[in-house]
């Protein structure tokens, strides 16, 4: 009984306000207005009031939204800790002409003849990374 005293009160002030707006012209405000006005009469009718407010005195309704907000947590850590959160990285070009600052291949040297310098070329970086980190 009191819950639909205070909505209908909540609306009728509402639309009072929907009102005033309308006599300064502006329609499509007033009409926002009043549609909001009818949130709280429409919901006291359809019971979502009475549910709402039973549930917010509810000790065991609370500890539901605790487990919830303890399970989307969880979640939330792991997917984190699994890295699915984070997006992938770029997959390198394959091809000779992918890497910038590497000669090409000659034209006339076959499949094992350019690659023990290729070979050697990668190494040598290695190295200098590992030399430059004191490795």
């Amino acid at each position: 009984m009191l819950i639909g005293t205070v909505c209908t009160l909540l609306s009728a002030a509402g639309l009072g306000a929907a009102l005033l707006v309308a006599r300064r012209r502006r329609y499509a405000l007033a009409l926002r207005v009043a549609a909001v006005a009818l949130l709280p009469v429409g919901l006291a009718m359809t019971g979502v009031v009475r549910f709402v407010v039973t549930m917010t005195f509810d000790p065991v309704a609370w500890a539901g939204f605790g487990v919830l907000g303890t399970a989307a947590l969880l979640f939330l850590t792991g997917r984190l800790a699994s890295g699915r959160g984070r997006p992938a990285p770029a997959a390198p070009a394959a091809g000779p002409a992918a890497a910038p600052g590497r000669p090409l291949p000659a034209a006339g040297a076959g499949r094992g003849a350019g690659r023990g310098a290729e070979d050697a070329s990668d190494f040598s970086e290695i190295e200098a990374i590992l030399k430059k980190h004191g490795i």
